[in-house]
């Protein structure tokens, strides 16, 4: 993660980019200044890193639910818990993924106020992408860096 985030610092290379895939009426592809175009959200976040400690940053960028929401997922809002079935897959650039459940990040539920970061300690993400920032983890392992790919899901099959 550090190795990453040091690069944001570095305003070489093409401007990274996030695609919005799956179950959604709007699939997009997106670039760090497209989410600037959300309401932006701060967090101060500590998080411990089994390689070097406690970690403290400071991220400012859209909620994932406002941006997914956008996007038009593909669930029968009048059914209230059809979106309970969703889930969402992320992709990082350094191959490192994590699912979140839809009712994880939706306001009538757990309402995590997971960002998808424009900034890290100040610094813009635009050349190494934006960032999942999940403020309420003890551990950092969900915060996923550059991230390429969010992947909506409300179609795998229930067991049997």
């Amino acid at each position: 993660m550090s190795r990453s985030l040091a690069a944001a610092r570095t305003p070489v290379g093409p401007t990274a980019e996030l695609v919005l895939t799956g179950d959604l009426a709007r699939p997009a592809r997106l670039t760090v200044s497209d989410l600037l175009a959300w309401p932006q959200h701060p967090a101060e976040v500590a998080f411990e890193c089994t390689t070097s400690g406690v970690q403290r940053h400071r991220f400012t960028g859209p909620l994932l639910h406002d941006v997914l929401v956008d996007a038009g997922p593909v669930f029968d809002t009048a059914r209230r818990k059809d979106r309970l079935r969703f889930l969402i897959a992320v992709r990082g650039a350094d191959g490192h993924h994590v699912l979140l459940s839809w009712a994880e990040i939706d306001p009538d539920f757990g309402r995590a106020p997971v960002l998808l970061a424009v900034t890290f300690d100040g610094a813009p993400l635009e050349r190494v992408g934006s960032q999942l920032v999940v403020p309420q983890d003890r551990c950092g392992a969900r915060y996923i860096s550059g991230i390429e790919t969010i992947r909506v899901d409300g179609g795998y099959s229930a067991w049997t």
